[in-house]
This record gives structure tokens, sequence and C-alpha cells, in this order.
């Protein structure tokens, strides 16, 4: 029973993986287009501080997925992967038309999965010391 509900949650992250992709190469706003009929329009969820809110929702929720997802062996891996990812979707920016490359949203991918990843690392730490 949880292999199947495992499984579907993997499926959910590839899933979301690939609409996060296609959200990040899109020459505009895919989102902005549906809501606002204006590709040139981004939705904001919430006011923007030092990094953007939005990419550190987007970032968030793909490694939760992924963490729960995967067994805890792959974990490096899937990790390594989504701070890959966070970093070169933003590169693709800069040769992107109609896209800019920005720092803060940088940050925000890197910082939405270093909030999974260090809830990882401190989980990790405090299961290790009562073992």
């Amino acid at each position: 029973m949880f292999n199947k509900f495992f499984s579907y949650l993997k499926k959910i992250f590839y899933l979301a993986n690939a609409v996060l992709i296609i959200l990040y190469l899109f020459p505009g706003s895919i989102l902005g287009w549906i809501l606002y009929n204006d590709a040139g329009l981004q939705p904001q969820i919430t006011s923007d501080f030092i990094v953007s809110s939005n990419h550190v929702y987007a970032f968030i929720t793909l490694s939760l997925l992924g963490y729960i997802s995967y067994e805890r062996e792959k974990l490096n891996l899937l990790f390594v992967y989504l701070f890959f990812i966070s970093i070169s979707l933003e590169l693709m920016h800069i040769i992107i038309p109609n896209r800019g490359f920005e720092f803060s949203d940088l940050f925000g991918n890197v910082v939405g999965v270093l909030i999974i990843y260090s809830f990882w690392k401190i989980y990790n730490s405090f299961k290790n010391y009562k073992k």
C-alpha cells in the first residue's frame, strides 16, 4: 500500500518538475497569459523581500515532493539535482527572449531548496543522535 502511495508521489514530483521547467523556459509568463491575458505580467503570490517569494514557494514545493517521494539513500543525489536545476533554470533566462536573469530569483530558487535540505539534515542529526 505504501509503495503504491510513494509511486504516486514520485509521479507527482516528475509532473511538478516538468511543469516548473516549462514555466521557466517559456518566453514570458504562462501564468500571466492565462490569468491576465498578458504574458508580460507575472502573478505575485506574496511581496518579495530580499529574494523572490514565488521562486522560494516553487522550489520548496518541488524539493518537498522530491524529499518525501525518494528513498533515503537517493536524497543526496536528489538535492544535487535540485540545486543544479535551481541555478541552471534561472541562468537560462539570460538567453530566453522576454525573460530576464535576476539575482533575487536565483537566490529565491536556492533558498527554497536550502530550506528543505536543511530540514533533512537537521532531521537526520536528531535521528542519528537518538541511536
